[in-house]
């Protein structure tokens, strides 16, 4: 009988354990992102068509992104607040892409709640190392998850993964992380004249 009943507590209280601790590493995870101010990172970009690059990373909150990858890749990505400016140097091409459109840029904003109405959580994963995340917007049919990975000592954003429009797997990894140090505001500026072709992509 003694056992039986330990067995039923078990059935009982467990998942409300789990429940409360994914509760309260969910909370960890909106607060480590809303508290960010800037972030400065070197990374590693790894594709699943084989393709490898890598450059360096620059956020200032809100919705401010730069990313200039290394040679041989020409390429650099700049988000101002209003668009983000896809400029490949090689081809003299400029692309203006909606925030709506990049999965990335949730980790942009200033108020980030993963409650299920504008952010939802799809999956989860926690071992003594990290924390795995996967994180989509309700509103944002055509936007793919994004998959968030924390290092849990010291607690930081250490990778992303996400899948492009084109069904690419891209893997974002970030190392000499720099976090609210004093960042150029000129980082997150574009300067379209000194491109000669220009595209502009937006959602309908």
């Amino acid at each position: 009988m003694r056992r039986l009943v330990l067995s039923l507590l078990a059935l009982i209280l467990f998942p409300s354990l789990a429940s409360a601790q994914k509760a309260e590493d969910i909370a960890k995870i909106e607060n480590y992102l809303n508290n960010i101010k800037t972030l400065k990172a070197s990374f590693v970009q790894i594709a699943s068509n084989a393709n490898t690059s890598e450059g360096e990373l620059y956020i200032a909150k809100p919705n401010k992104i730069r990313m200039e990858y290394a040679d041989p890749v020409n390429v650099t990505i700049v988000g101002d607040g209003n668009f983000i400016v896809y400029n490949d140097k090689e081809l003299d091409q400029v692309t203006h892409i909606d925030y709506d459109d990049v999965p990335a840029s949730l980790i942009l904003a200033n108020d980030i709640k993963i409650d299920g109405h504008n952010i939802k959580l799809v999956d989860f994963y926690k071992d003594a190392g990290t924390t795995e995340a996967v994180l989509e917007y309700n509103i944002k049919g055509e936007t793919s998850p994004i998959t968030l990975v924390f290092n849990n000592s010291p607690f930081e954003l250490k990778q992303w993964k996400l899948v492009d429009q084109q069904g690419t797997e891209i893997n974002v990894s970030l190392y000499n992380y720099e976090q609210d140090t004093p960042l150029d505001s000129s980082l997150f500026k574009f300067k379209e004249k000194d491109n000669k072709k220009s595209f502009n992509r937006k959602r309908g």
